[in-house]
């Protein structure tokens, strides 16, 4: 209860000053802060590793829990690929304010349309994280990673760059991870629940070379975050492509 009043108090006092310097400058940077202190008051305690991720960057990170979109946005200050639902309308709000960019993962025939829109957003001054997995997953592997949105790598332009981050909730990935038909509510309130620090380390990887295929920066990102969590390919769902 005290993390969510938390939560509630630090939105009260930020959504204001985010309003005003939006409508006065016409943008704001606050909602990335805003989001790194929903983070810490849920016990996150971040260490980075690797240079920071400058705007025109791709980062395609691992994807354990709803944690990850506040740690990315706060200590990478990055915007989002999501699905073009997200449920609760203020969910949605708050997205919106980060700048996210909104797929219909059913719209198979406009995957090229999306990889365009989301080569765009490598233009504004944020990096854009893809979660290539699309969707959570247990913490103790990684799913198949998909490769259809990378597309916007190459799409990006000759000033784009790409790069791996792997997430590492170390000792409590499995505590963390967010599958097996858990619904969202029952995930947060076992995070929020959960006593103490939660210490988080954000491994910004080595860039890749966009104008690799889509197949191979998918092969070689997943290697590289799977390497870097220790992860073995062969006994945590081997390294493939699933469209």
């Amino acid at each position: 209860m005290l993390r969510i009043a938390g939560c509630l108090g630090w939105f009260a006092l930020i959504a204001p000053i985010h309003l005003v310097t939006r409508l006065v400058l016409g943008r704001s940077g606050w909602p990335p802060r805003f989001l790194a202190g929903v983070a810490r008051i849920c016990g996150a305690r971040v260490h980075v590793t690797g240079p920071s991720a400058e705007a025109g960057t791709l980062l395609i990170a691992n994807h354990t829990s709803w944690l990850d979109i506040l740690l990315l946005a706060g200590w990478a200050r990055s915007a989002f690929v999501s699905k073009d639902d997200l449920g609760h309308g203020l969910i949605h709000w708050l997205a919106d304010q980060n700048a996210t960019i909104y797929v219909k993962r059913s719209d198979r025939k406009g995957s090229l349309d999306q990889a365009t829109t989301i080569a765009r957003a490598l233009g504004r001054d944020q990096p854009v994280t893809i979660f290539p997995e699309g969707t959570t997953g247990p913490g103790t592997e990684l799913l198949v990673f998909r490769s259809t949105l990378l597309e916007a790598a190459r799409l990006g332009g000759p000033g784009s760059r790409v790069r791996p981050v792997a997430i590492d909730y170390g000792k409590a990935r499995a505590e963390v991870g967010w599958s097996n038909g858990e619904s969202g509510k029952a995930n947060v309130m076992r995070i929020l629940r959960r006593p103490g620090r939660l210490r988080v380390t954000l491994h910004m990887l080595g860039p890749l070379d966009p104008q690799l295929g889509r197949k191979q920066l998918t092969e070689d990102a997943r290697a590289a975050i799977a390497l870097t969590l220790g992860f073995k390919s062969s006994a945590h769902s081997p390294i493939g492509e699933r469209e």
